[in-house]
């Protein structure tokens, strides 16, 4: 691995390195494996995040692997859901939830849940679901309730996200289209465990191992920890660990992916994906311009509101958006691009983007195990 990269060269390892592009990923269990964490506060999104990584995965596999605890779905850090593997969610929760319930203290108290209403909730959740049992958010809160604690407003939501926050509930098994709250405890009953320094060094590692080319200022972002945290992690992972600069900015990614170099084939061209909305490419990094321009992020994340829409990628570059509409029929996804086809270059560009994009909508159509209906003729 030369010591100097191009930033076209970090767009293609972080492929390989997602599992997007070269040696596919086994299943939904091996791309947590390797991203450690990948964003799901949006539940279908964020299981195509995990399809999209491993082709051979189809989306009733994957509920099977959650309802099995395999995987396991809760707020490791950002106080944003996330898909962790099971046995790691509790050292994550162990260096982020600190900080983190600095942040949630104050809306929290304003919404009357103060340390005893809480403690109370806590409680009533290991009462009524001690012995593998599960309620569905709907009846949680209706236990909740019954136990004479309001979940008005957003005091329902807040009391769930603390509670799984300090380690008693996470989402277990599939319940029709949603998940049932259970006691980590019971779901996930063989956690690592890992002495502070370990753990930071094993958050850092993995994350590097997922995401990297990246920066410590892109994990210190992602992870919500301190600067101070990130260095001792990065001091503790080093020898796991590839430097390299990128403009003259250090980057690191795991010995793994250096070794294994860009992925045969992506130095001419990479496949068309149709990633999720929130997806890790994007999303798992504080500094986006080495896949999207500043202009083009405005269309990804409009008025940048925090909800970022599903992306079209070529070449490692985030080319359009896409929207899909599912029925028992099948499947109908539209891509907008955002170049406009004012030349006959560029349309001839955007009729090769679309034909791919369509290959692309075959494959979400496989994870769905559905079928593709026609597309509507693209926006652009």
């Amino acid at each position: 691995m030369p010591a100097d990269l191009s930033r076209a060269d970090v767009v293609r390892l972080r492929l390989g390195a997602q599992g997007l592009a070269g040696q596919p990923l086994a299943d939904a269990i091996a791309v947590t494996e390797r991203m450690l964490a990948v964003q799901a506060q949006d539940y279908p999104a964020g299981q195509w995040a995990l399809g999209v990584r491993s082709p051979s995965t189809t989306r009733s596999q994957l509920q099977a692997s959650v309802s099995a605890g395999e995987i396991v779905r809760s707020w490791p850090m950002r106080g944003t859901l996330h898909f962790v593997p099971a046995r790691e969610l509790g050292w994550m929760q162990g260096l982020t939830t600190p900080r983190r319930l600095k942040k949630t203290r104050t809306i929290n108290e304003r919404l009357g849940l103060d340390a005893t209403v809480l403690e109370r909730a806590r409680e009533a959740a290991i009462a009524a679901l001690t012995g593998q049992k599960q309620l569905s958010r709907a009846e949680f809160m209706t236990m909740l309730q019954a136990a004479g604690l309001s979940t008005e407003g957003q005091r329902g939501y807040h009391t769930i996200a603390h509670l799984a926050l300090t380690g008693t509930l996470c989402w277990g098994r599939q319940i029709g289209t949603q998940q049932g709250l259970v006691l980590l405890d019971e779901w996930v009953p063989n956690p690592r465990r890992l002495e502070r320094d370990e753990a930071l060094g094993e958050f850092v590692y993995r994350y590097f191992l997922g995401h990297g080319p990246a920066t410590l200022v892109d994990f210190a972002w992602w992870s919500q920890l301190t600067v101070a945290d990130a260095k001792t992690g990065l001091a503790v992972a080093r020898e796991r660990l590839t430097e390299v600069q990128v403009d003259g900015v250090a980057h690191f990614l795991s010995d793994e992916t250096a070794d294994a170099g860009v992925p045969a084939g992506l130095r001419q061209h990479t496949p068309v994906l149709a990633l999720p909305g929130f997806d890790e490419y994007l999303l798992g990094y504080r500094d986006r311009t080495h896949v999207v321009s500043a202009e083009n992020l405005l269309r990804v994340v409009p008025g940048l509101n925090g909800i970022f829409l599903p992306l079209v990628v070529t070449n490692g570059q985030i080319v359009g958006t896409w929207r899909k509409k599912i029925a028992a029929s099948g499947v109908t996804c539209e891509a907008s691009l955002f170049e406009e086809p004012g030349t006959a270059a560029a349309r001839t560009r955007a009729e090769k983007t679309q034909r791919d994009f369509e290959r692309a909508v075959a494959d979400y159509a496989r994870f769905l195990e559905l079928p593709v209906r026609p597309e509507p003729t693209p926006n652009r």
